[in-house]
């Protein structure tokens, strides 16, 4: 009597837990989209939660380490939200599985994508969003890189809308027919899901954006009084893109010239704003108040910079200095301290205007149009054209 009392009780307590949960037939599948950016491109992710019976949580797809120690910053999230994460087995897969995914930008697909499985959520519009955002443990939203070609491709592959931090809202509204929505934390996703009535959506226009700011330089070519050959010289080089070496002694005025010189440029297209800041983005580089850069690039890199910092590279390839200063200015200063390996990888790109960094399991390109200028001494010790009876030849 006592035993089949138990097994009476037992069969309750599972229907209840299942209907709580949400799960049918024991497992319960739901499908979040996010976006892997290679290059300066990105691909449409499928995240997809699976919650049956078991007590482990696994996550699938080539996930790098940001990625495995998500599942802990999604559960403090959403226990700081007083909603409740399933203690139950929770599979997560990142499709296509054959390619790598990076970054802590999956987050909140992922908290919403168990919030959903669970039951806590209703999933009839999660197919229509695309949601990315790294998760705080308190439930906030930090910002993320690649903004804007995850915008794109999220208009190209036909999402209604992308939610996002709302740090980066304002990079992803200037894409045209995309319904972008500026999240602060997890609640507010959740209330997204949760009502019908949505909140307006973040609009920018791009060309009132650009037009705005266009040539808004800090550092004006105006500024320098005097130096009259020179700034002949540089006039003439920006008016045809032509790489510049400036050689003279120490405190002539090289690197203050240098740094002017993209306030002279031709003022950039639209089209080369929106590729600057596609790059700018991947590398997170891109000031959070900005949309769109509406200035030529100026990059000085150290003359202590490897050649992957200055080309571009790394196991999960990344811009570099060249491919920062696309569609602006490459400063090299005290060109002689270079190394010359460094030296020698910047040919190619010089000639192509692009650079292509191969991997075993990835092929990325980076575009590379950028104006070169180098300064350096006329010696070692600076002085070989002034009268120095102390200076070393």
């Amino acid at each position: 009597m006592q035993s089949g009392f138990f097994a009476i009780y037992i069969t309750i307590y599972f229907s209840l837990s299942y209907r709580f949960t949400g799960i049918t037939n024991g497992i319960m599948l739901v499908k979040t989209y996010g976006s892997a950016v290679f290059g300066v491109n990105a691909q449409t992710i499928t995240i997809e939660v699976s919650i049956g019976g078991g007590n482990k949580y696994h996550i699938v797809g080539l996930p790098d380490n940001a990625i495995k120690e998500s599942l802990k910053r999604v559960e403090s999230a959403i226990q700081s939200c007083g909603l409740k994460m399933p203690r139950q087995k929770i599979v997560i897969n990142l499709a296509p599985a054959d390619i790598r995914k990076e970054g802590s930008s999956y987050d909140l697909a992922i908290a919403i994508g168990i919030l959903a499985a669970s039951g806590q959520i209703e999933n009839e519009e999660l197919q229509d969003y695309l949601i990315m955002g790294e998760l705080s443990l308190d439930g906030g939203l930090q910002p993320i890189k690649g903004v804007l070609p995850i915008a794109i491709e999220a208009k190209n592959a036909g999402f209604r809308g992308f939610l996002l931090p709302a740090d980066n809202s304002r990079e992803a509204a200037i894409v045209e027919d995309l319904q972008v929505y500026g999240m602060h934390n997890l609640i507010e996703v959740i209330s997204f899901f949760k009502t019908e009535d949505k909140p307006s959506p973040i609009t920018v226009s791009a060309r009132t954006e650009f037009f705005s700011n266009i040539n808004n330089y800090e550092q004006d070519f105006s500024d320098v009084k005097g130096q009259e050959n020179i700034k002949r010289a540089l006039e003439i080089a920006a008016a045809g893109g032509h790489n510049v070496i400036l050689i003279g002694p120490p405190g002539s005025g090289k690197t203050m010239l240098a740094k002017r010189l993209p306030s002279i440029l031709p003022p950039p297209s639209l089209q080369e704003a929106l590729e600057t800041t596609k790059i700018h983005s991947v590398a997170g580089k891109l000031n959070t108040r900005d949309a769109l850069m509406t200035e030529r690039p100026f990059r000085c890199p150290h003359h202590t910079i490897s050649d992957l910092a200055l080309v571009g590279g790394g196991a999960n390839p990344q811009p570099g200095e060249i491919s920062l200063a696309h569609n602006g200015v490459l400063f090299l200063d005290e060109l002689p301290e270079f190394k010359r390996t460094a030296l020698e990888v910047m040919r190619q790109p010089l000639e192509d205007r692009s650079v292509t960094i191969s991997r075993a399991r990835i092929s990325v390109e980076y575009p590379a149009s950028f104006m070169l200028i180098a300064s350096m001494n006329p010696c070692r010790s600076g002085y070989l054209t002034l009268p120095c009876s102390r200076r070393v030849l």
